[in-house]
């Protein structure tokens, strides 16, 4: 290991990841936006100023080995500093998240919620599909409580969550929260352009606009949930359109309780996969 990683490893004061640009921008990107400390090498072509512009939006501070020194510096600032010889950067976070290790498809009820959350049955099932992993992003659109969401970064990806919902917004940020994980929350309509282009979207419902602009940015895997039967074929023409092959089940799962078995809300699940 370098000695420009190392100093960094050492000046990061807390268990650190280290990943090589070489192996690809986005990927390590996607680290940086997940984890709280990550140590990048650099690599021809990308440097300080493209880790930077690609944390945008996230609360993080960089440290930089240029040459001798270890350099702090705002990530926007980054972009525009002409750099001697940069070897890595340490993109930090404010507060330290926690890696969760009890599982995933969590109870219902360790989320938040205005109403009800994805049933966990549905919810283990999107995940497999979105295939949430250490070095991919995940938007999750329409987002609710955020249960898709901070699942998926449970497992290690970078999250944007897309709410117009102000009070949800806040619901998202509390339950990323409480299970020790960074989720950026835009509270807003999807936009395409104004966000890194993901790996993975999560539809949270089967809002024809949200599925058509979702299914606009070419991600390789798009799932939507729908509980409305007049959404299902719209949804899958809107994704068809746009290149998915789309696959789709219906759930109708029942938990059983003392007194018998109690049935969930049913729900649909469409996933498309970029051809």
């Amino acid at each position: 290991m370098s000695a420009a990683v190392e100093k960094l490893r050492e000046a990061a004061g807390r268990p650190v990841e280290v990943v090589d640009a070489a192996d690809g921008l986005r990927p390590a990107l996607n680290v940086c936006r997940a984890r709280s400390a990550v140590v990048v090498r650099l690599a021809e072509g990308i440097g300080p100023a493209e880790i930077g512009a690609g944390i945008a939006g996230w609360r993080r501070t960089l440290l930089v080995a240029d040459g001798e020194e270890l350099v702090p510096i705002d990530p926007k600032d980054a972009v525009t500093r002409r750099w001697t010889a940069p070897e890595a950067v340490l993109c930090l976070a404010d507060n330290e998240f926690l890696r969760s290790n009890d599982g995933w498809a969590l109870p219902d009820d360790a989320f938040a919620s205005r109403t009800h959350v994805l049933g966990a049955e549905v919810r283990a099932f999107v995940l497999a599909r979105l295939a949430p992993r250490p070095g991919v992003l995940v938007w999750d659109v329409l987002a609710g409580s955020g249960a898709v969401g901070v699942e998926c970064a449970r497992l290690g990806a970078a999250v944007i969550a897309v709410e117009p919902d102000p009070v949800q917004c806040v619901r998202i940020i509390a339950n990323a929260s409480a299970h020790g994980v960074d989720v950026r929350v835009e509270e807003s309509e999807p936009d395409p352009s104004a966000l890194p282009r993901p790996d993975a979207v999560f539809v949270g419902r089967g809002d024809l606009a949200a599925v058509k602009s979702s299914a606009a940015v070419s991600a390789k895997r798009v799932v939507v949930a729908t509980e409305s039967v007049d959404e299902i074929v719209p949804a899958r023409d809107a994704l068809q359109a746009a290149g998915y092959e789309v696959e789709g089940v219906h759930w109708t799962a029942s938990r059983l309780l003392d007194s018998g078995f109690a049935p969930a809300v049913p729900v649909t699940v469409l996933w498309g996969t970029k051809k």
